[in-house]
């Protein structure tokens, strides 16, 4: 009598079923059971690892727990991603970055699975990318720039933080439009590129907001375009690469938390609340906003959908432009 069987079993399924519903508010609130971790696949200085430290500074106190931000450079951004994708301690987060969850997959052979193993979170906000140059490059604009360069193809070089970064996709894009030849150099990250290109071993970046507006108002390099559809509020008089000539190239980085996909869905639920309190406080938006970034809110089903679109996105882009690493 199987079908007896199973009506006898269903007070038993009913109360194991309760008793997990009941105990999923208890987790989350006895979560986290030690300090957090939030990986970052930059160097330190960069866009990623400004986001990270913004965060972490006001989450701890919410969370009770130390929360502490590792770089884990390299594989553009994609390291950090697999070391929290196999991570089982239950206390690693990712500040994901839109190389390394809409761009690398497509670049690159990644040992874990993109779109199975992490699990969107909250998103954190996007920042554009801008054109700069060292201030000894004899250049005033964007369309100055085009004209050196066509006038020495090939001699000047572009620092980004690495292949597949969306430095080398706007760099890309900006080759393309304009009709130049400049020779790519990846480096580990945003902070070590910045440093050769005010030092003059490199003559231009497509680098993120965060990564060089304070080496702009320092005076150490020249911004010359905005890589965004408006002009930045920390850039009023910097024109977009529109305005500047260059229709077609726009390009912005944004960030989010991901965790493991074998997180329960409470503790997602804690990390959302947590984090969304942290973003709303009035001290973390003008601290982001100062580096010209964008605090979109949206839900975790949101980010979700919208990590689906910019995979999307960026796997037609790619294809359509033939872009490959170096």
């Amino acid at each position: 009598m199987p079908q007896l069987k199973s009506l006898k079993r269903l007070p038993a399924l009913l109360a194991a079923a309760f008793t997990l519903v009941a105990a999923a508010p208890a987790l989350a609130q006895d979560w986290p059971t030690k300090p957090v971790r939030i990986l970052v696949g930059s160097a330190p200085g960069g866009g990623t690892d400004a986001m990270a430290r913004a965060v972490a500074d006001r989450l701890g106190p919410l969370l009770k727990q130390p929360v502490v931000v590792e770089n884990r450079p390299g594989a553009s951004n994609t390291l950090a991603a697999d070391l929290t994708a196999k991570s089982t301690d239950g206390h690693t987060l990712l500040m994901g970055v839109s190389t390394a969850h809409a761009i690398a997959p497509h670049l690159l052979k990644l040992g874990y699975d993109n779109n199975k193993d992490l699990v969107p979170v909250v998103f954190v906000g996007a920042v554009p990318n801008v054109l700069v140059v060292n201030n000894a490059l004899p250049v005033d604009s964007v369309q100055s720039l085009v004209k050196l360069a066509k006038s020495k193809p090939g001699q000047l070089n572009y620092a980004t933080s690495g292949s597949g970064s969306t430095q080398h996709i706007a760099a890309e894009l900006f080759k393309d439009q304009a009709g130049v030849f400049i020779t790519h150099i990846p480096y580990r990250g945003s902070g070590p590129a910045l440093i050769d290109l005010v030092a003059g071993q490199v003559q231009l970046s497509f680098d993120t907001m965060p990564s060089v507006i304070g080496q702009i108002k320092n005076g150490r390099i020249k911004p010359l375009a905005v890589a965004s559809a408006k002009r930045n509020p920390q850039l009023p008089n910097v024109p977009t690469m529109a305005e500047a000539g260059l229709k077609g190239v726009e390009m912005s980085a944004w960030y989010g938390i991901y965790m493991p996909a074998s997180t329960p869905k409470a503790v997602q639920e804690r990390v959302y609340a947590e984090v969304t309190k942290v973003l709303a406080m009035p001290e973390t938006q003008t601290r982001l906003g100062a580096i010209g970034a964008d605090l979109t809110s949206m839900t975790q089903a949101q980010f979700a959908q919208f990590h689906a679109d910019e995979n999307k996105r960026y796997g037609e882009l790619i294809a359509r432009k033939n872009i490959k690493l170096d």
